[in-house]
Parts: C-alpha cells; structure tokens; sequence
C-alpha cells in the first residue's frame, strides 16, 4: 500500500480538497483507505518533544559495554 500525505483547511461543508499535485499521484481506478488526522493533541506534541529528548540524549554510562561490542 502507498501513503500519501497532505494539509487541507477544513470548512463548514463536509468536503475535502485532495490537492491536484497529490491527486496526480494516484491511480486512476481501485480502492483507497482515508484516514483524517484533526487538530494537534498538546499532548501528542508534548509526548514527541520527550520522546525525541530520550532519544537525542548521550547513553548512559551503563551502556558503555556495548560501545567496544563487535
């Protein structure tokens, strides 16, 4: 399966735009699954911001074992 992703504002009619550079992209005939993403949860932001923290943090002095692992 092939994702494609996008932006669009949402309006008082219950339509959503597909863009027509994205539209390009799609088949021409077959099935397609929508999934719509609204608004930004703070606390999905939030949960991001430390999830990348952890990541980016040096390791700890416990995992130096496997700094010379081969």
């Amino acid at each position: 399966m092939k994702a494609v992703e996008f932006t669009t504002e949402l309006g008082e009619h219950s339509v959503v735009s597909i863009p027509s550079e994205i539209a390009a992209q799609l088949p021409k005939a077959g099935r397609a699954r929508v999934i719509i993403l609204t608004g930004d949860d703070p606390e999905d932001a939030e949960w991001r911001n430390g999830a990348y923290l952890q990541f980016a943090r040096d390791d700890s002095p416990d995992d130096a074992v496997y700094d010379n692992y081969r």
